[in-house]
């Protein structure tokens, strides 16, 4: 089988996705009290024998946890670095070289970085599967199949709902490879970002250029905003907001943070677009969401994070060829197939300073990807700037 890998949710196509899903109903265990976050992974022996590795350069508390708890349950093992400080990052390695080294210690690593295409870059040296726990503001694939998951299985379908994207949509990874699969699944995206905070245009042309989708921009005004929009776009928003989806201001990719930031609280979701919300947050919160609306039915994040353990169940067991579905034997190769790419000359620079490219230098620049119509990185689809002088 080729080697398969997992840098962005469009690794996947929407078959495979669901065939993620399928299993990991198969593994989901319902403790049946709805109030409770008590959707956990059954165990099984699928991967025995297996060992994945979590290195982490950046703090997490449930990707981390839920990767090493469904590793566990899959009956693997978990060898663990979770503090670049206490590891050989801080002597100057760098991550193509601790990519060919853990992959000789494990069977599939869990990779979460402060630098966007840094999943992408580590793939291309790494022997065993890599997947994307974060990287930067870029991307984070398994947050959004278990935000996918828990929207097919509380509301039914994806296709046709009207999903609104609140908040930091700027710099918020798991907005963005949310926003690629709700396009790709036939979802309404409405997007309701902080001042300042809109969609990145990397992404908003992604959309556009390869999936000839264009989401609606209500504005961040809510709920006067919200209202006023959605009684002059009735076509589109039809009846009522399906999902409201927020997220926190990501301070640590701002320079100004005290910035103004939208709380969402019992007032705001009594608006009549609402009513029948899904509230969902992929956590932490810091502040944007208020815990007096915890109780409310339609608050559905402390589930949304409990899906993480059977949905990484089920990706690592495929990734591995050990899932009851067979395995993930459709070949992508770092990014979707249907971007067509050539190597750029050697020198080209990526427009983003926060790609992995500009710190793991000129040995990488040459694995730059261009689109014919639009240059575009291949680690973190941001735009191609020429050399100085070019």
């Amino acid at each position: 089988m080729a080697l398969r890998h997992l840098t962005s949710i469009n690794d996947l196509t929407n078959e495979e996705i669901e065939r993620i899903f399928l299993l990991a109903e198969d593994f989901l265990e319902d403790l049946g009290d709805r109030d409770l976050p008590a959707r956990i992974g059954r165990s099984v022996d699928a991967c025995a024998g297996a060992v994945m590795a979590t290195v982490f350069y950046e703090p997490s508390t449930r990707t981390r946890l839920s990767f090493e708890s469904a590793m566990c349950r899959l009956g693997g093992k978990v060898i663990s670095s979770a503090d670049p400080a206490a590891s050989s990052t801080a002597k100057g390695e760098t991550l193509a070289d601790t990519a060919r080294i853990v992959s000789a210690y494990a069977d599939v690593i869990v990779l979460r970085h402060p630098l966007e295409g840094a999943a992408r870059l580590a793939a291309q040296y790494s022997t065993v599967p890599v997947i994307n726990g974060g990287d930067g503001a870029h991307e984070h694939p398994t947050q959004a199949l278990c935000d996918l998951f828990t929207i097919q299985r509380e509301k039914g379908a994806l296709q046709n709902l009207n999903v609104a994207l609140f908040g930091d949509l700027k710099n918020s990874r798991t907005i963005h490879s949310l926003a690629y699969a709700l396009a790709r699944f036939g979802a309404n995206l409405l997007l309701m970002p902080a001042p300042g905070m809109e969609l990145p245009g990397s992404v908003e042309h992604r959309l556009h250029g390869e999936f000839d989708y264009a989401p609606l921009n209500l504005g961040g005004n809510l709920p006067d905003g919200v209202t006023k929009v959605y009684g002059l776009n009735d076509a589109v928003v039809n009846s009522a907001i399906d999902v409201l989806y927020l997220t926190r201001f990501q301070k640590e990719r701002w320079t100004d943070t005290k910035r103004h930031y939208p709380v969402v609280n019992r007032e705001l979701v009594a608006a009549p677009c609402f009513r029948q919300s899904l509230v969902m947050h992929a956590l932490p919160r810091a502040g944007e969401l208020d815990p007096a609306f915890d109780s409310d039915p339609r608050a559905a994040y402390f589930r949304q994070a409990s899906y993480g353990v059977p949905i990484r169940m089920a990706l690592i067991s495929l990734l591995l060829n050990h899932g009851a579905g067979g395995s993930l034997e459709r070949f992508v190769g770092g990014f979707r197939a249907t971007a067509r790419s050539t190597l750029h000359k050697s020198g080209t620079l990526c427009s983003n300073f926060n790609c992995i490219s500009h710190v793991e230098g000129r040995v990488h620049r040459e694995r730059l990807a261009i689109k014919p119509e639009r240059p575009r990185c291949l680690y973190c689809d941001h735009e191609i700037l020429q050399s100085p002088g070019e």
